[in-house]
């Protein structure tokens, strides 16, 4: 029987589903019967390939994944692509970053060391609660990509569509909304997350590039940096981050076995429609995000002041939920509502902030 647990919506590291939890401490000690954990694995051994080379083609199967496009499991999470990416695909030394949030703001600081990045939009002055629409965007053709946050945790907007680029490769950082719902992998030239929202635990980052992207490269990456040789030598040229890497595996497992992304799809639009119509009501609440923008993965808003959004977060872990302080650059709540957050979770929220309107108008 499953202890007591709290409905834990922080933005990351995350809830997991509850099977997956109990099958890693199912097989803590003894992973089908090897006699130890898949912590204490080899990573070249037998037992632990399998694992890899099982969650690998999991991973393509669900996203539906191209045969052209190599999947890497590389340590450092997102945060360490903000480097990787103009090291290994600014060409011609220029880039295009479309600033939307936090995340994608020092991905683009960080790219300026590298080559001429020019910011096709940039959402800062309307305190990013907007998504730009395609009219909006100033890219350049000769860019040797486009960079994008595809969701935004911090404040609560997510892309709705695939930028028109003119045949310049996408790279998107799909952190906090990758495995949410269906998506055309051939839109991108790469993909990118780091694992502890919707894809598991921290430590590992995943990136599905196209191949003809990793070919050519620049002869003074730190080799710990280059695609390329991450992609020959399958993710493997040191130690993976195996616990990882394994718990990705069981995610992948259980998306499937509900019915895959379109599944997951329908559930995540049914929690969010439950709480963004009762906002959208309300006179008390107010949402950051601009209605057209919305995530279905990061719920932002605020109470009419900031006492009382305090005595939010305060009263709400009273009542068996965590993490609902919204990010500090924002203030308000913030509810994180992955795949693995359960209807039971977003309705228990939900009549906690009917409760809590009603007493604090």
């Amino acid at each position: 029987m499953t202890e007591k647990r709290v409905y834990n919506f922080s933005a990351g590291p995350s809830t997991l589903p509850v099977p997956v939890l109990e099958k890693v401490a199912a097989q803590m000690l003894n992973y089908k019967d090897s006699g130890m954990s898949v912590m204490e694995m080899s990573h070249r051994s037998s037992s632990y390939l399998e694992i890899f080379n099982e969650t690998k083609a999991l991973l393509k199967k669900v996203l539906n994944i191209p045969d052209n496009y190599k999947i890497l499991f590389i340590q450092g999470g997102a945060t360490q692509q903000f480097s990787t990416i103009p090291l290994n695909l600014m060409k011609n030394g220029k880039a295009d970053y479309i600033v939307t949030g936090a995340f994608s703001k020092k991905s683009a600081q960080e790219a300026k060391k590298f080559g001429d990045i020019h910011i096709a939009y940039n959402g800062a002055d309307n305190g990013f609660k907007h998504i730009p629409t395609q009219e909006e965007l100033d890219l350049r053709e000769d860019a040797s990509y486009v960079h994008l946050c595809s969701n935004n945790t911090i404040f609560g907007t997510e892309w709705k569509y695939v930028p028109d680029t003119k045949g310049v490769p996408v790279v998107a950082d799909m952190s906090s909304n990758i495995l949410s719902k269906p998506i055309n992998v051939a839109d991108y030239g790469m993909i990118y997350a780091g694992a502890q929202k919707n894809m598991g635990i921290a430590g590992l980052g995943v990136v599905i590039v196209r191949e003809d992207l990793i070919k050519d490269h620049k002869e003074n990456i730190p080799v710990l940096m280059e695609y390329n040789t991450i992609a020959d030598n399958d993710s493997m040229y040191n130690t993976p981050p195996t616990f990882s890497i394994y718990v990705l595996g069981l995610m992948l497992e259980w998306i499937d076995s509900l019915g895959g992304l379109e599944v997951m799809q329908k559930r995540n639009e049914e929690k969010a429609k439950l709480l963004y119509d009762y906002l959208d009501q309300s006179d008390f609440y107010h949402v950051h995000s601009d209605k057209d923008n919305r995530s279905f993965m990061n719920v932002t808003f605020t109470c009419p002041n900031k006492d009382l959004d305090a005595k939010f977060v305060k009263e709400s872990i009273a009542a068996g939920m965590s993490n609902l302080k919204g990010h500090r650059s924002v203030g308000g709540i913030r509810a994180s509502i992955y795949n693995a957050m359960p209807l039971d979770g977003v309705q228990t929220l939900l009549d906690f902030m009917k409760k809590f309107e009603e007493e604090n108008k």
